[in-house]
């Protein structure tokens, strides 16, 4: 799985400064390709390894780096490191150097501390975390980015995500690789065949649920053996529901999980979770089920599959690809039903932080902040960047357009992933903290109190407070 979605945590919670107006965004469920593997390398004739980079297509130059040997960490795999790989592939060929992806093991953080102890750190890595950022930086591992790079991300990106990777008002980080969390994949067949419409609200998506489960199709997928995906369902209710200012004081533990606030998200989440007709195997069935298996099982079956709706981010589409759904026809999505005022736009993200301060490191940030190098892996699918420059032209089809389009027209008006930005310890572990509570959570959603005290005990240990 990506980084997007195994959740490994790093310390560290910050404010990221950005704004409390909510973007009211919608996603127009059309295309019929599917989101992985359905594009190529970006084509560049005229370059060669000795070419100073400077092509015609090219929107950012690069330096001549012939010789220079340059390692890249990251935990991606499958489809998402072949993808990565034609970007590295790219900057090789526009710089002359030779760039080599490191496997990483999750979480990143531990296998860099082990490279770094063993003095061969990757010149840069690619981090999953807001407090993975904050962690390399504390540490003394992370090297500020350049000039070029700066130039780049204040061109092509908006202040939250310059924001996001930034420590104490120094630019470090580079997001390359967006992810839009707060999205409901939904087989289309089977809501056609209950004669369901795709909801807006709260309200309408238990609504939804009910017609569907009416129909004989139990209607919501959920993955709860991995913990992390239960922490996403409450931070889009959370975020809705008790807006953007308290969500960054809870993220940051300002505020306790005993708040008022907490207890009215769960109790929204209890509505959901204490309906066993309306969970795919009941709360015993999906705390069984792991995150691939709850998509592919949404998307396998035709009009009578095990659950009819699955909840997650736009990455769902690398799952779907393993089945025989095709996105846009009998695969669709529509954004995270709005609890309160406005719809959650969560987001998630990897970012590129060099680790040695060398001029090859300093290239492909400044590379990987481009255009040029978002449209590479937009093309080849599976992929939303946070660059506002990046026509949407380039991505393969209309579903993962108008994803894309969400994420950006929210501006500044979104929130990182909350489990994102704690301490791993409690936001990022198996069978701990966070995970633990919310899997306890949805076996028993009726002790709203027991489950507000026990994610209270365990964050107040994590946050040493």
């Amino acid at each position: 799985m990506g980084t997007t979605r195994t959740k490994s945590k790093a310390l560290g919670a910050r404010r990221t400064g950005l704004g409390t107006r909510r973007a009211a965004v919608a996603i127009v469920a059309v295309g019929a390709v599917v989101l992985t593997g359905c594009g190529g390398d970006s084509k560049d004739d005229k370059g060669t390894d000795a070419a100073p980079a400077k092509t015609p297509a090219a929107s950012v130059e690069l330096p001549k780096l012939t010789g220079e040997k340059i390692e890249v960490a990251a935990v991606w795999t499958g489809p998402e490191q072949e993808n990565f790989t034609k970007v590295l592939k790219e900057f090789e060929k526009r710089t002359g150097a030779t760039v080599t992806f490191v496997p990483a093991q999750d979480p990143i953080v531990n296998f860099l501390g082990t490279k770094i102890a063993g003095g061969s750190p990757p010149d840069v890595a690619m981090l999953p975390q807001v407090g993975a950022i904050q962690q390399a930086v504390a540490k003394k591992w992370a090297k500020p980015a350049g000039a070029e790079a700066k130039a780049q991300l204040e061109k092509n990106y908006g202040k939250g995500w310059q924001d996001l990777g930034a420590v104490d008002g120094t630019q470090y980080g580079v997001y390359f690789k967006a992810a839009n969390k707060s999205l409901v994949w939904y087989n289309n067949a089977a809501f056609e065949n209950a004669g369901a419409s795709a909801p807006k609200t709260w309200k309408d998506f238990l609504s939804t649920a009910e017609t569907i489960s009416a129909s004989g199709v139990t209607p919501v997928s959920v993955g709860g053996a991995d913990g992390w995906t239960l922490t996403d369902w409450f931070e889009n209710v959370y975020l809705s529901q008790a807006g953007p200012e308290k969500y960054d004081e809870l993220a940051q533990h300002k505020i306790k999980w005993t708040d008022g606030s907490v207890k009215d998200a769960l109790t929204t989440l209890g509505q959901l979770f204490g309906k066993p007709n309306l969970i795919s195997g009941g709360a015993d069935g999906a705390l069984q089920t792991e995150f691939p298996a709850s998509v592919t099982q949404t998307f396998t079956g035709g009009d009578q599959p095990k659950g009819a709706m699955v909840f997650e981010g736009d990455f769902v589409g690398v799952n779907i690809a393993q089945t025989e759904a095709k996105i846009g026809t009998d695969a669709k999505v529509f954004p995270f039903p709005a609890v309160g005022p406005d719809a959650p736009v969560v987001t998630g993200g990897d970012a590129a932080v060099a680790l040695k301060d060398t001029k090859g490191a300093q290239a492909l940030l400044t590379f990987l902040a481009s255009t040029d190098a978002a449209k590479i892996w937009a093309e080849a699918g599976g992929f939303v960047s946070p660059n506002k420059a990046l026509d949407f032209g380039a991505y393969p089809n209309d579903v993962q357009r108008d994803i894309a389009k969400a994420l950006i027209s929210a501006g500044d008006d979104f929130r990182f992933d909350m489990s994102d930005q704690m301490p791993q310890s409690f936001g990022g572990t198996p069978g701990k903290g966070e995970w633990k509570a919310l899997q306890d959570f949805l076996k028993n959603p009726k002790d709203v109190a027991k489950a507000q005290q026990q994610l209270e005990s365990d964050a107040a240990k994590a946050y040493q407070s």
